[in-house]
């Protein structure tokens, strides 16, 4: 017996109906990035192996999928490293590329590679898929899509402000309930490793606060304790945690925490500038708010970082971001700042499938089939269904001249919204007889008036 076909963990299927759904998702998303002045690139799924270690700190490069070199490459694997027990130097002689883990440095090396024929500020969307070697689980995929959208070339935070309202637009048209935009700034988490003295440790506190709505504060504690973070340290962050009320509340705050931090108190005026001009130019439907508590623990942000969550389901972030002052210096092209987010394609598809919020539209549905009655009735509807393609009605004629009952079976199992039913009768009459499957309802058409009779049914 053969073995059981199955797709690999943490990847999945589509159904037509789902791919309907999800294009929907993509193809608002990308009307937006175009209105914003964003336009289409795309890199290779895998890259090097070097373009990619080394960006995303110490837990994401554990979660990016190498490939294993193939044919005479194999013979140049470090057995030496093996038998040392140096296992990275070992698996980085076993495989020269790995499968993008995201789009961003991807990104950061089209722009230092193709720096002469671009003109800066370059705005740049892509949609396409990613990969990450995480534990597979509800809304937590190892391939799955990003939709990002990325400025490089200025350090103006006009285009932060941009990206809140880009937020706001597109989960308006996505009809995201009770989204919430989260914004904290790089220089604040790096203020707060200064006043703690600990700047050198900054990002092991950026990885554990980062997690505390996980692990919660005991367990983020833990984690600074075991990355040797002081206990007068430890004393000194415990406050952060209790910062309470508004945004603007909170702000004044950090200020105080923050008063012998000069580029903490950096941070803290870039989000007031970001918060009163989004203030002023105003929001359609979401929230904005300052969290002190978010980091993303990726290494190379170093501006505004951006998180947002839908509070109507229990489901992580759905999209994120932040800006990268530093990125295209790891590949050798200095004093270029940029910023960037991303939308979960993936998590949106699941909050509007949970609340049942896809407009009913959205669909793959065939509008019209043929019923097969005979060679002469299929030649006859095969020139219709020409027109109605024609005319953009999506139509095929059944293939063979089946048995009534196994072809409306199709028709169901389809989806099919309208049936035409065309025998000699029909023929010699000149009209069709159109089966609406939703209602049941059957009509004699005209077949000149076909078309305006599917549109408004």
């Amino acid at each position: 017996m053969g073995q059981k076909p199955s797709v690999a963990k943490g990847t999945r299927d589509f159904f037509p109906a789902i791919v309907a759904k999800r294009q929907y998702i993509f193809q608002t998303i990308k009307d937006s990035f175009e209105t914003y002045g964003f336009s289409p690139i795309e890199t290779p799924s895998f890259e090097l192996s070097s373009t990619l270690m080394g960006k995303y700190g110490e837990e994401g490069d554990r979660l990016i999928f190498r490939i294993l070199n193939s044919g005479e490459k194999m013979k140049k694997a470090d057995v030496d490293a093996l038998n040392e027990g140096n296992l990275p130097r070992f698996a980085n002689s076993l495989s020269e590329k790995a499968l993008r883990y995201d789009l961003t440095v991807p990104f950061a090396r089209f722009v230092v590679q193709h720096q002469n024929d671009l003109a800066f500020p370059f705005k740049r969307y892509q949609i396409q898929p990613v990969w990450r070697a995480d534990k597979p689980q509800k809304s937590r995929y190892q391939e799955f899509y990003q939709c990002d959208a990325d400025v490089v070339g200025s350090d103006s935070l006009v285009y932060e402000v941009d990206y809140v309202q880009l937020f706001d637009e597109v989960l308006t048209n996505l009809n995201v309930p009770q989204a919430v935009i989260k914004i904290n700034n790089r220089k604040i988490l790096s203020g707060i490793a200064e006043v703690s003295g600990e700047a050198e440790k900054i990002v092991a506190i950026t990885v554990a606060i980062d997690k505390l709505d996980k692990i919660g504060l005991e367990g983020v504690l833990k984690e600074l304790q075991s990355k040797g973070i002081s206990e007068d340290a430890l004393e000194k962050i415990k406050p952060l945690f209790k910062i309470t009320g508004d945004t603007r509340q909170r702000l004044v705050q950090m200020k105080t925490f923050l008063a012998d931090s000069e580029i903490g108190l950096k941070g803290i005026e870039e989000l007031e500038y970001i918060f009163n001009t989004t203030d002023q130019l105003g929001l359609k439907s979401t929230e904005v708010e300052f969290d002190v508590t978010l980091a993303r623990g990726l290494n190379y942000y170093t501006g505004a970082i951006f998180e947002v969550k839908c509070n109507a389901v229990s489901i992580g972030s759905i999209c994120g971001g932040g800006r990268y002052d530093d990125l295209t210096g790891i590949f050798g092209m200095k004093n270029m700042s940029g910023v960037g987010i991303s939308f979960g394609a993936d998590r949106i598809y699941d909050v509007l499938e949970e609340l049942d919020l896809f407009p009913s539209s959205v669909d793959n549905r065939l509008e019209l089939l043929f019923i097969n009655f005979g060679e002469e009735e299929a030649a006859y509807c095969m020139g219709m269904v020409k027109k109605m393609r024609e005319a953009g009605v999506s139509s095929e004629l059944y293939p063979k001249s089946a048995k009534m009952n196994k072809q409306m079976k199709y028709a169901n199992d389809r989806g099919v919204k309208f049936v035409a039913l065309v025998g000699k009768n029909e023929m010699e009459q000149g009209v069709l007889r159109i089966k609406n499957m939703d209602t049941g309802e059957q009509d004699d058409i005209q077949p000149d008036a076909l078309v305006n009779h599917l549109k408004k049914a």
